[in-house]
């Protein structure tokens, strides 16, 4: 279902909308973005800075992640797993024919997004709203997902694809010696992108009259 046109929207919110019914799952990335690596630095700096956090914790942590070290992290992904092929615990067949071509698809884009959350840093907040403490990791979780979003539309607003991908805690130990990522940083998540390699089919949808109900109207 497309905008409602009783009741026009303004220009910014109409922007935003366009923005969530457009965004996509890119598995095919190419190696080049449309804007400068400075501009995709001031992008992810502010999306991070901005996103709202319970208590005002600020408790996400970012990386980015470009050329050689954007590749690197792809390079740990296919090392940790085919040690586990060794080892037996995956099927060497699986990993040659889907998980490998997979991760060599996330390497051939323009960057990652390494994302993290400090929970070391809740631990205040935990003392000071003692009444809520064991809720503290899941809003810290919550605001994770709202940067993540953030992101994911920043970067699709400037023409850029990505896939949030979630090979922690696989490549966990190699990513924070790699990039000496403080021990309090528990990554919970990897953003690849580039420019849309692909055209994505139309989405399905649920009824959304199954998800969202409205009282009082």
């Amino acid at each position: 279902m497309g905008l409602s046109q009783s009741k026009p929207f303004n220009k910014n919110t109409r922007s935003l909308l366009k923005l969530t019914q457009e965004r996509r799952t890119h598995y095919k990335l190419l190696g080049k973005s449309p804007i400068s690596d400075d501009d995709l630095e001031t992008l992810i700096r502010n999306a991070t800075k901005h996103v709202p956090t319970a208590w005002n914790t600020q408790s996400s942590r970012v990386v980015l992640l470009l050329k050689d070290e954007h590749t690197k992290v792809w390079d740990i992904a296919i090392s940790v797993i085919e040690g586990l092929v060794k080892a037996g615990a995956v099927p060497k067949e699986m990993f040659e024919n889907y998980t490998k071509p997979k991760l060599e698809a996330f390497k051939a884009a323009y960057g990652t997004i390494l994302l993290f959350v400090d929970y070391e840093s809740l631990e205040a907040t935990k003392e000071k709203f003692a009444i809520y403490a064991d809720k503290v990791d899941t809003f810290a979780l919550e605001a994770n997902a709202m940067a993540e979003y953030l992101i994911w539309l920043s970067l699709q607003s400037e023409g850029l694809g990505a896939s949030l991908q979630h090979y922690n805690p696989l490549i966990d130990d190699q990513v924070a010696k790699t990039w000496d990522i403080p021990s309090s940083w528990k990554l919970e998540g990897q953003m690849v992108f580039g420019t849309p390699g692909e055209k994505i089919e139309e989405k399905e949808f649920d009824p959304i009259e199954q998800r969202f109900k409205v009282y009082g109207k």
